[in-house]
């Protein structure tokens, strides 16, 4: 029996979407279409293309779809693009958009406007969103009160379960989340924790504090959110109390909280690694602009590019070493390099091991003598690879070293530098993020550039000094 034909493929450009009817509505400047295409559509995907579309475009997207579909999309917009956004709205229009924000998103708008727009959104925020949007602007946009959210499942002890489930039920439209609902006493300090489902499945007379549990994971507002999102990621938590330092509950962090700070924090850190300083841009790559690409990037190109003509005086300095055994040239790069390599690997275990809170800076000693062991069985074990490579292959390739000397004593020589070398690196690649941390520095801007040049530096005079000696070349 034959298969039944299949249908046509149709092109992935070709299908139907709501997202390609909502372009060819922006392009036809037709409302209605455009409207019925934007409700079919996720409101990140949405903030995901006002941010590539023209003024123009984007005043006809924000103005047909409304304040309260945009309520969403301007809370995912990038940072320097959230100002703008709101401009496009009439103040009827900004009044309701401001109060449907929750209230961790209101606060991020409030920290990224301009002082002007702070005093302009303000003024059309009602009273409650005010006094609350006032108090949560204390705490700075990196701690865990700037990016907690108040609006929380949150009952009294003396309850019972219908009483509870009857507070819960009027306030199930503002609160964050239900899986988990926070007890307090009278005076509002954290006391325990239920379930949704122990509620659910107890008798209407059971009181509170009789089906409750402890909530052991709590974390201070003024506490960094990084400590925030690692504490949710460590103990698999759904929401994380953020408490005052009498206990008083003022909000929670969420899982999805958590997966915004460590996007955040990793970006920042990949960033540092890689010596571009400044601010980390909400905007994507392609519409940054190239100024703003050149600011972040060239002062540490700079600073690195002096430290290279210290290496390069190091060469200088050790002229006289080459001048009489040329062939020591052509293992300089790789003890270099391999230096470098093996103390950025141990520098990126250390700074993964702080993030993550395994270890802390006084644990220099025990790092310091843990990768020392490692640094000499990496060392050991690249010096006897390449003392191998030059005592039986390099003479087959080079027909003598050119100098007073033969290849086991170059093989020994070079050998021994690169132990040193790798040794040395691996346990100063370890310290450093540990010695930046003390001194409240971020360990990735010390760690990555400054240890790749600090490394380049201290490897040439460990090689010629080395290999001089045992040469005797100096």
């Amino acid at each position: 029996m034959e298969p039944a034909p299949q249908p046509p493929r149709v092109a992935e450009e070709y299908m139907e979407t709501p997202m390609n009817e909502l372009l060819r509505a922006l392009d036809a400047s037709d409302g209605s279409a455009l409207l019925a295409a934007a409700e079919d559509i996720h409101y990140a995907d949405l903030a995901h293309l006002y941010e590539n579309l023209d003024d123009e475009k984007r005043d006809l997207l924000l103005k047909t779809i409304g304040p309260e579909l945009a309520t969403d999309v301007v809370a995912e917009l990038p940072y320097p693009l959230i100002e703008g956004a709101l401009n496009h709205f009439k103040p009827a229009q900004l009044r309701v958009l401001l109060g449907n924000l929750s209230d961790d998103d209101r606060v991020d708008v409030f920290q990224v406007v301009s002082e002007e727009a702070q005093v302009r959104f303000f003024s059309l925020l009602g009273p409650r969103d005010k006094e609350l949007t006032r108090n949560l602007l204390k705490y700075e946009e990196d701690t865990a009160g700037g990016r907690m959210t108040t609006h929380v499942g949150r009952i009294t002890a003396d309850m019972t379960v219908k009483q509870a489930i009857t507070v819960l039920r009027r306030d199930r439209e503002d609160a964050e989340t239900l899986a988990r609902i926070f007890v307090v006493d009278a005076q509002g300090r954290l006391v325990g924790k239920v379930r949704l489902r122990d509620l659910a499945f107890s008798t209407w007379d059971t009181p509170i504090h009789d089906i409750m549990e402890e909530a052991d994971e709590t974390i201070l507002a003024s506490a960094d959110q990084e400590e925030a999102a690692r504490i949710l990621s460590k103990y698999d938590l759904i929401v994380l109390p953020v408490v005052d330092e009498f206990h008083h509950l003022l909000g929670v962090l969420t899982y999805d909280d958590a997966l915004e700070i460590l996007q955040e924090e990793s970006t920042e850190d990949i960033e540092k690694l890689s010596g571009i300083g400044g601010e980390q841009s909400e905007v994507s790559y392609l519409n940054t602009s190239v100024v703003e690409q050149y600011q972040r990037r060239v002062s540490w190109l700079i600073g690195l590019a002096f430290l290279s003509v210290v290496s390069g005086y190091v060469m200088f300095r050790f002229s006289a070493v080459l001048e009489k055994a040329f062939v020591l040239s052509l293992f300089l790069p790789m003890v270099v390099a391999a230096g470098g390599n093996s103390g950025g690997q141990a520098a990126t275990m250390v700074i993964r091991a702080m993030t993550l809170g395994e270890i802390k800076t006084g644990n220099a000693l025990r790092i310091a003598w843990k990768e020392a062991r490692t640094g000499i069985l990496l060392g050991l074990t690249l010096g006897v690879t390449m003392a191998v490579f030059i005592s039986f292959i390099l003479p087959h390739i080079q027909r003598g070293t050119g100098a007073d000397f033969d290849f086991l004593h170059l093989a020994f020589a070079v050998s021994s530098a690169l132990i040193v070398q790798v040794l040395s690196a691996t346990v100063l690649g370890a310290l450093l993020p540990i010695c930046a941390r003390a001194i409240k520095l971020d360990p990735a801007v010390v760690s990555a550039p400054s240890l790749a040049s600090t490394v380049d530096i201290s490897g040439m005079m460990i090689y010629f000094t080395t290999v001089g000696a045992i040469l005797h070349l100096h």
